[in-house]
């Protein structure tokens, strides 16, 4: 069986994780949409996310609209990679196939 993802397990990147790949391939959510979503403080969102993407499983994007500065985070197809596999491992356990 294989082993789940270190980083995807914990709980609010795997909630961001989720989210991310509920969405159509090339879509991602701002950062305002995420913390509503997970429910996390702006501070633990950042800090999750920037593992995340040291990990190569999400991209940021920071831009401006308006005057307002705007964070978007995609997950990447190493990331919805490494999410499917900590899907389907979690998966296994469920069924009982532990090896």
């Amino acid at each position: 069986m294989a082993e789940l993802d270190d980083i995807i397990h914990q709980p609010l990147r795997l909630k961001i994780m989720a989210a991310l790949n509920a969405l159509p391939v090339s879509a991602g959510l701002e950062f305002a949409r995420l913390k509503k979503l997970t429910g996390a403080t702006d501070g633990n969102l950042g800090a999750h996310i920037e593992t995340l993407a040291k990990a190569g499983y999400v991209s940021v994007e920071k831009a401006f609209v308006g005057k307002k500065p705007q964070t978007t985070v995609t997950a990447t197809a190493t990331g919805r990679g490494a999410f499917a596999r900590h899907v389907a491992t979690l998966q296994e356990i469920i069924a009982g196939r532990q090896g």
